[in-house]
């Protein structure tokens, strides 16, 4: 199977829509999708990427869910997958880890989404595409070296070799603001607002390379480290995921029940505070 890179830009995609392999989903609004979209591409409603279930929404669905999410997007016959949303990448980006969880690592990120997409004149679309709500996948395995459970992230509190980057707000992060019975943040994990990451001026496209490795080096990040993003649901962290991927770390996971499952369970140490 092919490996591309993860973010894709407007004017690469272009030439590419023409291929019947090529399968772009829409993760925007379901309003912002019905008034424009990439043509051909197919809107994806972000809840089926999710449990969706308290304390800790955020966590991977069920199995038969998966399957189902495999089938709706007929993994088996497309040679690549490319998502986008209206907020900047971060819905985007949860499918990618998803779909790399599940082993298919041909799958991009439109960088800019949408908005970089129509800001810079491409081609846009009013007409629906419908996904086989029917269909479903059955996935032979997955790739465990993407996700981070609760029990992994505990097991390595103490590991020089891996680092936490939380992807909340700082007023999340110190505990100042809390979406969970505690707040502050998981013991050592350094903090990078996933907001700070995109470029407004550049349609919200991730910022240089150069800027966001001084970001990871200015908290002491160090690429040779294994790096387990989270937030409160594994949205903003799925984008800090596609951020730390784009500057080509390959040992990033992603913690799926984040904050909203360790803020929620007592038995699990914090520390609040700090920047």
């Amino acid at each position: 199977m092919n490996h591309n890179p993860i973010l894709i830009e407007p004017g690469e995609l272009e030439p590419l829509l023409d291929d019947d392999k090529l399968l772009l989903v829409d993760l925007g609004k379901p309003e912002s999708y019905a008034q424009i979209h990439l043509p051909g591409a197919m809107h994806l409603d972000y809840s089926l990427l999710l449990a969706g279930t308290k304390p800790a929404p955020g966590l991977l669905p069920p199995e038969e869910r998966l399957a189902h999410l495999a089938g709706m997007l007929k993994l088996d016959s497309a040679s690549r997958v490319v998502a986008y949303d209206d907020e900047g990448g971060g819905r985007a980006a949860r499918l990618a880890w998803t779909l790399h969880y599940l082993g298919y690592p041909s799958v991009q990120v439109l960088n800019g989404g949408i908005r970089a997409w129509n800001n810079e004149g491409h081609p846009v679309s009013e007409d629906p595409v419908f996904l086989d709500n029917a269909r479903t996948l059955p996935v032979a395995s997955h790739d465990p070296t993407v996700l981070a459970t609760r029990e992994y992230v505990l097991e390595h509190l103490d590991d020089d070799g891996v680092v936490l980057l939380d992807a909340r707000t700082p007023e999340e992060y110190a505990g100042t603001k809390a979406y969970a019975a505690r707040g502050g943040h998981i013991p050592g994990a350094k903090n990078i607002n996933w907001q700070d990451t995109m470029d407004p001026d550049r349609n919200l496209r991730l910022k240089g390379a150069s800027q966001l490795q001084d970001m990871l080096t200015l908290r002491g990040i160090d690429p040779r480290q294994e790096v387990i993003t989270y937030c409160q649901t594994h949205h903003r962290s799925a984008h800090a995921w596609m951020m730390l991927k784009s500057l080509g770390l390959t040992r990033v996971r992603g913690y799926a029940g984040s904050w909203s499952e360790w803020g929620n369970d007592p038995a699990l140490p914090i520390e609040q505070g700090g920047s």
